[in-house]
């Protein structure tokens, strides 16, 4: 069994390159489809997702290629089917971005159910209504589904809830429908933005991105084009708290720092020192980490996906701090992890009530998403002890070499092969 280990680790200090985004980086490589030329992506990270999609492409004649510069290039003409290998396209969530992509070029898209990490209920009702309002029609299989649409036209969509998937969904849908679409309630994250950036640039109109209220107005034809992802201020995110978390200095290059507004607002109210330059951030520690309030929300509130790796660095601050989740209830499964390492956090209706100045003590734990695995990483760096994390593939699915990441920092972390049904006995020996 995969297993990442990670050592007791105070005071990390080092610099950190921010990857390519890997939300916006999954919705560029579905809308390269719209495309009748061939297109040049620039950041796209190497990690498990995308080689998914590359294996997915490779079955119905979309030709994606690594180039020796790390730049991706695609190649849509080739596609000869429509129907991707339910399996395969269940193993992410992001899937169904295909169908918005292909629907007016091809008029049919089978596609596998929405996968990837699970919290539970991540429903999709607001692209299938998005969808069906632009003209197209859902039959249901077991493993499967199947979209259809003989014409999409242009129309005025109204979301129920504010979802970034959707309100992408929607738009890769609408650029080549007949007419105007307009999307209000739209979500206004910077992966939103990075896709229509794009769009526009191979020919796309559309305008409001950022905004509440998006407009579309359908093209025949769309060109080839060179575009560089964003970069992934989840990813940026992370580390700046893991600096808080363990102490020491650490600095995100290659970010955007007006895509973190959020955490750094709750980083500084927290304790930790910030400076922030054009294109990177340095983290350090005080020391002294304050109790918070924090209740996730669409852009531009509080990442959901970082209110994991935050519940870890609220283990360390003084007094009881609250999170409220308002994203997915439900993404709480990190806390019975840090709960077995000792953390104090107590989970009701979607609440997550954390004491603080845990001691932690090494574990063997699991994750079950991207998200969870670096928070119990960052929770190993302040445990005495040893700490091994299984379920290592969900952490690769957002991350290209988490490992090596952290070790630049200084972090005693690597990845290693444990048996099964080994129990905390199992530390106790090794330790």
């Amino acid at each position: 069994m995969k297993a990442i280990r990670v050592d007791y680790s105070p005071n990390i200090n080092g610099v950190v390159q921010v990857p390519g985004s890997k939300n916006s980086s999954l919705a560029l490589l579905a809308a390269a489809c719209l495309s009748d030329e061939t297109i040049t992506f620039e950041g796209i990270p190497n990690i498990a997702d995308f080689r998914v999609i590359c294996e997915m492409g490779e079955e119905v004649g979309l030709k994606i290629k690594r180039e020796i510069t790390g730049d991706i290039s695609i190649d849509p003409r080739s596609i000869s089917s429509t129907d991707f290998d339910p399996q395969k396209s269940s193993s992410f969530r992001t899937a169904y971005y295909f169908i918005g992509a292909l629907l007016a070029k091809y008029g049919r898209v089978s596609v596998g159910y929405p996968g990837g990490d699970d919290f539970v209920s991540r429903p999709i009702d607001q692209h299938i209504k998005a969808l069906e309002m632009l003209g197209a029609t859902f039959t249901y299989h077991k493993d499967y589904y199947v979209v259809e649409a003989k014409e999409l036209r242009g129309t005025t969509i109204y979301f129920d809830t504010i979802t970034s998937g959707a309100t992408i969904n929607a738009i890769l849908t609408a650029v080549r429908a007949k007419g105007e679409t307009i999307l209000l309630n739209a979500a206004r994250d910077p992966e939103v933005i990075d896709t229509v950036i794009f769009l526009n640039k191979i020919g796309a109109h559309i305008s409001g991105a950022g905004t509440d209220t998006i407009r579309i107005t359908g093209v025949n034809h769309l060109t080839g084009g060179t575009h560089r992802v964003i970069p992934d201020r989840l990813i940026a995110g992370s580390f700046l708290i893991a600096a808080g978390v363990a102490g020491g200095s650490v600095t995100v290059q290659d970010v955007i720092p007006e895509h973190l507004g959020s955490c750094i607002a709750k980083l500084k109210e927290i304790g930790v020192e910030l400076d922030i330059m054009d294109n990177a951030i340095t983290a350090h520690s005080t020391g002294k980490l304050k109790a918070s309030r924090i209740r996730t929300g669409m852009y531009p509130g509080f990442a959901t996906d970082l209110q994991q790796p935050m519940t870890t660095l609220l283990t360390q601050a003084s007094g009881k701090s609250i999170i409220a989740e308002k994203i997915y209830p439900n993404r709480f499964k990190h806390v019975a992890q840090l709960n077995k390492m000792g953390a104090d956090i107590r989970v009701r209706s979607g609440v997550a009530f954390v004491k603080g100045k845990s001691n932690l003590k090494g574990a063997i734990v699991s994750t079950s998403d991207i998200r969870a695995g670096i928070s119990l990483i960052l929770a190993g760096m302040v445990a005495e002890g040893t700490t091994y994390i299984t379920g290592v593939e969900h952490i690769e699915r957002g991350y290209e070499d988490a490992v090596k990441a952290f070790q630049s920092l200084g972090v005693k972390i690597t990845k290693e092969s444990i048996p099964f049904g080994y129990s905390g006995q199992f530390l106790d020996e090794v330790q």
